[in-house]
């Protein structure tokens, strides 16, 4: 067990390793949002090119939401692995955390924006 009274959560390749899954978990949520966009834009026809029928809208809504949720959850998963290691777990928290919020916002804008209450 670790002694996490101490608070010495400052691991420099801990934080790189976190920060560059991060990102690259938002990167592949954009290029799945620009895929669905462009499907959708495609699938439309001369109508408004993003949200113009339900599978359009289920296909931009969901597509990142899914791909950031699984990125929260396997940030979840390697701090579980580094607690049980006994290593600087509260680092990898955070990034899942983050995901998690991130995830949670484009929820929240895109259910607003396709109308659902």
């Amino acid at each position: 067990m670790t002694n996490d009274v101490e608070k010495r959560w400052t691991d420099e390749g801990t934080y790189r390793r976190a920060a560059t899954y991060a990102l690259a978990v938002i990167a592949v949520a954009a290029v799945v949002f620009g895929i669905s966009a462009f499907w959708a834009s495609a699938h439309c026809g001369e109508h408004e090119p993003l949200m113009c029928d339900v599978p359009a809208q289920s296909a931009i809504l969901l597509g990142p939401t899914v791909v950031a949720l699984l990125g929260g959850i396997g940030a979840f998963v390697q701090t579980l692995r580094q607690w049980r290691r006994g290593s600087n777990w509260v680092i990898w928290q955070g990034a899942g955390w983050f995901l998690f919020t991130l995830t949670m916002f484009y929820i929240a804008m895109g259910a607003r924006s396709i109308g659902v209450n």
